[in-house]
């Protein structure tokens, strides 16, 4: 059921179905989005909605599909129901075409997998196509659409005496005009002309008697009379005969045709339904792609969560102008949270927020593709109700108030679990005290009924009842406090400011006025908006620090993978290094032993001459030292193993340090005396100073803008290089052990008693970021009894932070006081 029966004009979905049709290509089709409407089967909407997207794919992945002759002959096709009735030439070659489309988007889907596109293709498979009607257009109609002189053996005899009379006609027309010509009745210029379908030939007024005939006609000035020469007038009539003949030979032949087609009719007029459809969905899919639209998970359930959902017609509107649209975040996602009540500053976007649940739900279950991350999930519901705008009538006696109470009416009688409600500006057009207690009653008892719904509203009784009931979901829309302007984006979790006194004071209405306007509404309810604002301010300060350091944390992994692929890296290569080390010296060495051989043999064999002696220790003298060169590369090659060796032992350990990291030793500089001028530190200690002054066994040393006297022994030097490669490990070490001492001291209990107002508030902000932080289970908020207001301003903070996954109350026996016990999920 949709409620009320303007509801399309309220959501604006009017302007909707206007833009679909306009992307259609014939008639049918337009027919096929003027019957669009709301659907509560599922069922139906999900065979449309995959439609869509298939079509959707096809508009984007296909270039191929036909949409040459999208031609509505509904209309013929009816009137020959009749016998005796007949399609003329035109009608019949736009069915030829037309059927020619069909067939080919049939063609096209059988030429598909199943799995392309199932749900087109099943539809396409239910579309009879009729070739043999085509091959029997062929067979009378020419690629012009004209028929065709053979078309019957009678047609093609009359039109060959037409064509052997009217030649006839025209060589002795030009016989007689020659003739008028040389005798000057007729200018040299003169042409044979037709008038009613006679060939005659024009001759001046005071010359018509003299060419024997019939005047058939004459100028408009009287000037000139056509006239049809006596020799021809039999001749004429004979073709004008003809020419009927023809006439009824074509209508004999289009009757013929008529008879063969209507067997055929009803199933025609199914494909013709067929081409219909398939042009809405090519429509529906043309829009979508207008609006960025895609097919999101649905269910036949309630349950909803969008992400990034935008107003089609806002989203159309910003484009045109190059303008981002803010999106949309919502989720009711399960039965604890199935009202939405949205408040915040007025102009902020809470009623086209409402308007786009309203618009981007009525077109899904219409069979239209929603704007929105195709991650989403969409809910279905069997009602939609909605209440909007002022209807108040004088016709109906309907004041704006009255008109609102009597749609309140229909929503508590007919609204169940499987309903959406909408209503914008809950509760507003009388006294607002007696209009916020009726509010809330009503809303209360829709609650009860189960139903889902957004409503909007500036109301803080309703702002109350939405926090401290099940069901019911606070919501607001940002505001930005520094710039007093709105962000129109929604926030849900808790109730939204509406930002009076900040609008007010920026228009610029005196401050005397605002005061007084304070000092009327009372302290309390100021205090109240102040403290939702600072919570919306301190959410909003959390939540930028909580991404921070996810960010560090992202690039922490990032640098720990990339020291680990440079370990891999300098495994192989001392793999590598070591691996051709070997090899050359085991070259060397047989190289060596081969030279020590040769010599020998050599000395022997020359008896011990003198020259080939010489010659060949100069030989081995020469190897010698290519060999000490060799075992110098080789050392080298040694060095720089032991460099990556140390180099992989230094990243080693930095990487399997977990606890506390420390520091890389310095190197110690020889023994001798401090001077003026040293780099020193503080032994234990890696910040580094410089010595400004030596007094006796004390030195003044300058840590950073820091000065102070230290005693010598105190002191040890140090080098300024090794020293800057410590400090970062230094700092490190410094905040892993930071962390472990907070876990180590870190007291889940925290005792309120006493404390009051924002400082209670912002203790218990401070204390659960700790505990977050030293990832502790279990909270446990000390605080007084009866301070009721306290515990509620607490609870509100609770039910923002993310990590809070449950908080109660308990109550000690002793003491008076009372414990909110609060579970982290960290």
């Amino acid at each position: 059921m949709i409620y009320p029966g303007n509801f399309e004009d309220k959501i604006k979905f009017t302007r909707i179905r206007e833009m679909v049709k306009n992307y259609c290509l014939c008639t049918p089709g337009k027919e096929e989005v003027d019957n669009m409407t709301f659907s509560s089967d599922f069922d139906a909407v999900k065979i449309q909605q995959h439609q869509t997207f298939e079509f959707l794919r096809i508009c984007l992945e296909e270039d191929t599909f036909p949409t040459g002759y999208f031609i509505d002959l509904r209309a013929p096709l009816q009137r020959i129901r009749i016998e005796g009735r007949f399609m003329d030439e035109s009608e019949l070659f736009d069915l030829k075409r037309s059927l020619t489309t069909i067939i080919d988007i049939s063609r096209f889907f059988n030429k598909k997998e199943r799995e392309d596109y199932p749900y087109l293709k099943e539809l396409a498979e239910q579309i009879e196509v009729f070739p043999f009607l085509l091959d029997s257009i062929d067979g009378i109609l020419n690629k012009h659409g004209k028929i065709k002189d053979n078309a019957s053996p009678e047609l093609a005899r009359i039109r060959r005496e037409i064509f052997s009379k009217q030649s006839s006609i025209s060589r002795k027309l030009n016989s007689i005009l020659k003739a008028a010509k040389q005798s000057g009745w007729v200018d040299s210029d003169v042409t044979v002309s037709i008038r009613d379908g006679r060939a005659v030939i024009p001759v001046a007024a005071a010359n018509k008697r003299k060419i024997n005939g019939i005047i058939q006609d004459e100028s408009a000035t009287g000037k000139t009379s056509f006239i049809e020469p006596t020799e021809v007038v039999e001749i004429n009539n004979e073709v004008r005969e003809l020419e009927y003949a023809e006439r009824r030979e074509i209508h004999r032949i289009l009757i013929d045709m008529a008879d063969r087609i209507r067997p055929y009719i009803d199933a025609l007029l199914e494909s013709y339904h067929f081409m219909g459809v398939i042009d809405f969905i090519r429509a529906k899919a043309k829009f979508a792609l207008s609006i960025d639209a895609t097919l999101p998970e649905f269910k036949d359930q309630q349950n909803f969560r969008w992400r990034k959902a935008v107003h089609p017609l806002l989203f159309l509107q910003h484009k045109a102008v190059q303008k981002e649209v803010i999106p949309l975040d919502l989720e009711l996602a399960h039965p604890k949270q199935r009202v939405l009540l949205i408040s915040g500053p007025n102009a902020g976007g809470k009623s086209v927020c409402l308007q786009t649940v309203g618009l981007v739900q009525y077109m899904f279950q219409s069979g239209l593709l929603v704007p929105m991350h195709e991650a989403s999930q969409m809910g279905f519901f069997k009602d939609i109700f909605i209440d909007i705008g002022d209807e108040q009538s004088i016709e109906n006696d309907l004041s704006t108030y009255s008109s609102h109470l009597f749609n309140m009416k229909h929503f508590l009688r007919y609204s169940k679990s499987e309903t959406l409600i909408l209503i914008d500006e809950f509760g507003t057009g009388t006294e607002p005290m007696l209009g916020g207690s009726i509010a809330e009653s009503v809303l209360e008892q829709l609650n009860k009924q189960g139903v889902y719904g957004v409503i909007t509203t500036h109301y803080t009784n309703l702002k109350h009842l939405a926090s401290q009931t099940e069901g019911i979901e606070n919501g607001a829309m940002l505001f930005d406090t520094h710039q007093i302007q709105p962000l129109y984006k929604l926030e849900m979790g808790q109730p939204g400011s509406s930002f009076a006194f900040e609008i007010a004071r920026k228009i610029g209405l005196p401050e005397s006025i605002l005061g007084k306007a304070k000092d009327k509404i009372g302290q309390e309810h100021i205090d109240y908006d102040k403290n939702l604002r600072e919570i919306v301010r301190d959410k909003r300060y959390w939540e930028q620090k909580r991404n921070t350091i996810r960010l560090n944390e992202k690039k922490l992994a990032d640098v720990l993978e990339r020291y680990q692929l440079d370990l891999q890296n300098v495994k192989k290569e001392r793999k590598e290094i070591l691996e051709k080390a070997k090899n050359e010296a085991e070259f060397m060495l047989a190289k060596a032993n081969k030279e020590i051989e040769n010599t020998i043999r050599t000395i022997k064999e020359s008896q011990a001459e003198k020259e080939k002696t010489k010659a060949a220790r100069q030989k081995l003298d020469q190897f010698k030292e290519d060999a000490t060169q060799k075992k110098e590369n080789v050392e080298n090659i040694d060095r720089k193993i032991k460099q990556i060796k140390d180099r992989e032992k230094r990243k080693a350990e930095k990487a399997t340090k977990t606890d506390k990291p420390t520091a890389k030793p310095i190197k110690k500089t020889p023994e001798t005396p401090i001077q003026k001028g040293d780099t020193v530190k503080l032994k234990g200690q890696a910040t580094p100073g410089e010595v400004l002054d030596i007094l006796g066994k004390e030195a003044v040393v300058a840590f950073g803008n820091l000065r102070t006297t230290v005693k010598q022994n105190r002191l040890e030097k140090t080098d300024k290089k090794a020293t800057k490669k410590n400090q970062m490990n230094f700092v490190v070490s410094n905040a892993t052990e930071r962390v472990r001492e907070s876990k180590l001291s870190f007291k889940a209990d925290i005792d309120l008693r006493g404390v009051r107002g924002d400082e209670a508030v912002q203790r218990v902000i401070t204390h659960i970021d700790e505990a977050i932080m030293c990832e502790a289970p279990t909270v446990r908020i000390l605080h007084g009894k009866g301070n009721g207001i306290l515990r509620q301003m607490i609870r509100e903070y609770l039910a923002t932070v993310p990590f809070v996954s449950n908080f109660k109350d308990e109550h000690l026996q002793h003491g008076g006081s009372g414990i909110t016990v609060v579970d982290l999920d960290v």
